[in-house]
């Protein structure tokens, strides 16, 4: 790769990696970033738990690419290994989370059961992208696009809460579900057109999260995710 062209990869990834972090941002700022002024109800400890847990995730996404802007290759290394175990965190406490909002009932679509299978299929997809990144860290190019898309696949949930989706037409929950598989569609498409190839992670890591969609809407309702939904949350 000519340097030019190395720059301007990293810049792609630098806006990238900043884009998901803003929808993040705006997406839960009424209720979790800017609480105090919109003086939304009280969360619990699990939810703010949460709520730093993948606040520190894409914080450390755009380090990361920084970082490999500026040539710290090495501090970018070592910072991985935090990286992993925060990836870890972000899985745990996520699926306690889910399944305690699917325990009390504080759940935005279907009935509490069937939705649990929304965040719990998020985390699968997030742990075999993220994590199949890290296996994958000493071949740059594979590693760095499933990263990116292990924070773009976890948008959803940013996405439904972001102030204007009311005044779109439809389901707010479709349409969430919509602009996330359009948010892959979208750097799968600049990365190609980019690069003159279609990169096989991306490929792989894109058609993973566009998949998992109907899949998991049609198992939600089906008995067996019932029962599976029921014995989790006891």
């Amino acid at each position: 790769m000519s340097p030019s062209a190395a720059a301007a990869d990293r810049r792609f990834f630098g806006i990238a990696a900043v884009v998901v972090a803003l929808v993040v941002f705006a997406g839960f700022a009424r209720t979790y970033y800017l609480k105090p002024i919109f003086g939304t109800p009280a969360l619990s400890g699990l939810v703010h738990v949460h709520g730093v847990v993948m606040t520190l995730w894409f914080a450390l996404l755009i380090v990361q690419v920084r970082l490999v802007a500026t040539h710290r290759t090495d501090l970018h290394r070592k910072l991985g290994v935090a990286g992993a175990l925060l990836a870890l965190a972000v899985v745990l406490v996520g699926v306690a989370t889910a399944i305690t909002a699917a325990r009390l009932g504080h759940t935005p679509g279907p009935p509490p059961l069937a939705f649990l299978i929304v965040p719990l299929t998020d985390m699968l997809v997030f742990t075999l992208l993220v994590g199949t990144g890290l296996a994958l860290r000493r071949r740059p190019a594979a590693h760095k696009r499933l990263m990116l898309l292990g924070g773009v696949g976890m948008l959803t949930a940013a996405i439904a809460r972001l102030p204007l989706l009311p005044l779109l037409p439809g389901d707010i929950i479709v349409t969430a579900i919509s602009l996330t598989v359009l948010g892959v569609v979208v750097c799968v498409a600049v990365d190609t057109w980019r690069q003159r190839r279609l990169h096989p992670a991306l490929l792989a890591g894109g058609l993973l999260i566009v998949v998992s969609w109907p899949l998991r809407l049609a198992l939600s309702g089906t008995p067996t995710w019932q029962r599976v939904a029921g014995w989790l949350i006891g």
